[in-house]
């Protein structure tokens, strides 16, 4: 399987698959993963056809070399099966299921993806959106090495735990922390909920620089205006660029020289700190390191 962090995944837009000029004006956005939506945005009776629409374009090789995934209608649905087949076929980067609640799951769709003759580079993503998703989110994010990245559902997380979506998201932060902690130890992407307010780029923002202090690769979003404050938020700083070279440069003028200890500012320099550093180089470009940047 190909490294699921090959790429970033600072803004991942959804665009309703029912929704042609949104298809077409989304090849164009300055999002680094596109998310072609078959399932919440699209009314039962255009089903079928949204989903003709966005296998055909991703066939087509409309997006280019941008990272897309097409997210099917949901496990036991009458589209689900058919949607997974489709999509697997047209070759996107990754097929989203939506509400994963268990290894099964995963291993369900891995079959429906494989039969489907995909290659190896179409990955599955998952959404965890259900309280048992996040009771199970380690044992779902190891279920399969097809399993590329993981997907917070917030909205309707939120709904199942009868919880409300208030700034700071305290009534989220345990649920947000266990499928970070997940993701990570199965070494899978981990990509943030939607913000629904669209007009509130104060709030937006600092939804985004908390999903990032948290550990989350990029968010989710609704709507092409939020792209610029979101890879903003999920881009290094130029000063940070600058410290994570010197830490490095440090490093490597220690062990050339020798020395056992390396120093900067007054501070002893170790590994965790350079591979640190690496990440924060690999956010800024990506072909600095051939990586995404995800912690390993």
């Amino acid at each position: 399987m190909t490294d699921a962090g090959a790429t970033r995944l600072r803004s991942v837009l959804y665009i309703p698959g029912a929704n042609e000029r949104a298809l077409e004006k989304a090849a164009g956005l300055d999002a680094d993963a596109l998310i072609l939506d078959l399932e919440d945005s699209v009314a039962p009776a255009a089903k079928l056809e949204a989903r003709a629409r966005v296998c055909g374009l991703v066939a087509d090789g409309f997006y280019g070399g941008r990272q897309v995934a097409i997210r099917a209608n949901g496990i036991g649905t009458e589209w689900h099966e058919d949607d997974v087949r489709a999509a697997s076929a047209a070759g996107p980067a990754g097929v989203l299921i939506p509400k994963v609640g268990s290894a099964a799951d995963v291993l369900a769709c891995e079959r429906l993806v494989e039969a489907a003759g995909a290659t190896v580079g179409t990955r599955l993503w998952a959404m965890l959106e259900t309280p048992v998703a996040i009771l199970r989110a380690h044992e779902i994010a190891s279920a399969s090495e097809r399993l590329a990245v993981l997907v917070m559902g917030t909205n309707d997380l939120a709904k199942e735990l009868c919880a409300e979506l208030v700034p700071g998201r305290e009534t989220l932060l345990a649920s947000l922390s266990i499928c970070l902690l997940a993701a990570r130890a199965a070494g899978r992407a981990v990509v943030d909920g939607v913000y629904n307010d669209v007009r509130d780029a104060e709030g937006f923002e600092a939804e985004c620089r908390q999903g990032r202090a948290l550990g989350f690769d990029g968010k989710t979003l609704i709507h092409p205006g939020q792209l610029e404050i979101c890879n903003r938020a999920f881009s290094p700083s130029a000063e940070e660029v600058t410290q994570a070279q010197r830490v490095i440069a440090a490093f490597e003028e220690a062990e050339q020289a020798g020395r056992g200890v390396a120093t900067l500012d007054g501070r002893m320099i170790e590994n965790l700190h350079v591979a640190n550093a690496r990440r924060i180089l690999a956010l800024s470009d990506p072909d600095l390191t051939g990586a995404a940047g995800r912690p390993r």
